[in-house]
């Protein structure tokens, strides 16, 4: 629901993929936004009116992104296509970010727009660390990226979550993705991604510069 800048864009991305997608809209004039080559149906009305759900084929549909520019509008859809129809997949976009909490709770999924924009702007102030490339809505669970020290290299994965009580969840190395395990061999320009609870981040990262304690 919703064909401005998000929902036209989202709507190409899942078609991309190889989804079939449904676009509802209460302006016709949003589709063109879809452009030429798009090939699923645009349905138009109120994305939270039962009769214009069932119009664009949500009783066949796996999820549904509720995306206008209303966040009332986003959070009445969302329920109805959960509550009404059974859809466990939703997504609801919420501009408010106390709103979005509260509807977290209550088994909907949110992007708070306006916190994840400021998120973003934040870390790209901020000096590199200050703020981590993601924390969970509960503010428990942080993930940050480093790049590897070189007191480090030639250590084991396992040595350095040991030590920081966090864990390395994936490590980029030359380009590409990799899942660590407690033996592998941290090397010379490894990224590490490394999740950590909030408390415990400061000594974590303390002992990735200082380096692995000796005789460990």
């Amino acid at each position: 629901m919703g064909c401005g800048r998000v929902g036209s864009t989202l709507a190409r991305s899942l078609e991309d993929r190889n989804h079939t997608v449904a676009v509802i809209d209460s302006e016709p004039d949003s589709f063109r936004r879809l452009g030429p080559g798009f090939n699923g149906d645009k349905v138009a009305g109120m994305g939270f009116d039962q009769q214009v759900l069932e119009k664009a084929g949500i009783r066949r549909a796996d999820a549904f992104a509720a995306v206008s520019s209303g966040d009332n509008s986003n959070i009445i859809a969302a329920r109805v296509a959960r509550e009404t129809f059974g859809i466990q997949r939703v997504v609801a976009r919420i501009y408010d970010p106390g709103r979005a909490e509260v509807y977290q709770r209550l088994g909907i999924t949110t992007v708070a727009t306006v916190k994840w924009t400021a998120d973003q702007v934040l870390r790209r102030l901020m000096p590199a660390g200050a703020e981590p490339d993601f924390r969970d809505p509960s503010g428990t669970i942080r993930v940050d990226h480093h790049v590897v020290p070189e007191r480090w290299i030639g250590s084991r994965v396992g040595e350095f979550q040991e030590q920081a009580r966090a864990r390395v969840a994936w490590i980029d190395r030359l380009g590409e993705g990799m899942l660590p395990d407690r033996d592998s061999v941290i090397q010379e320009g490894d990224l590490l991604h490394v999740v950590v609870r909030e408390e415990n981040a400061t000594h974590a990262y303390e002992v990735l510069a200082r380096g692995p304690e000796q005789g460990s």
